[in-house]
């Protein structure tokens, strides 16, 4: 039961974060807009997370989308959303931080 409920909440391995970003992700910060403006990963796009419903047509066509915010919590709300609506390549990459970790 635990490594289910870590699997749909819980963010993603370092090493598989690494390589989705190598291969272009679709990051989004889910954080709100002026969380954003005070620091954010290098190429990612602002999607607050009451925002996604609707932005839906922004994650359309990506191959991989790796969503985060400040503590994860946020980012696995909307992961949550994404999957509900049909998206099947969704990643709680966790903190903005982390995954700015990747993207220098």
């Amino acid at each position: 039961m635990f490594n289910l409920l870590k699997k749909i909440f819980g963010s993603a391995p370092k090493q598989d974060l690494s390589l989705l970003i190598k291969e272009g992700a679709f990051l989004v910060d889910v954080r709100s807009a002026m969380e954003f403006a005070g620091g954010h990963a290098k190429g990612s796009v602002n999607i607050p997370l009451d925002t996604i419903p609707s932005q839906l047509a922004k994650f359309k066509g990506k191959k991989n989308i790796i969503v985060f915010c400040r503590s994860g919590n946020r980012s696995s709300q909307a992961k949550m959303y994404l999957d509900q609506q049909g998206f099947t390549n969704v990643v709680n990459g966790g903190t903005w931080q982390d995954v700015k970790s990747f993207v220098g």
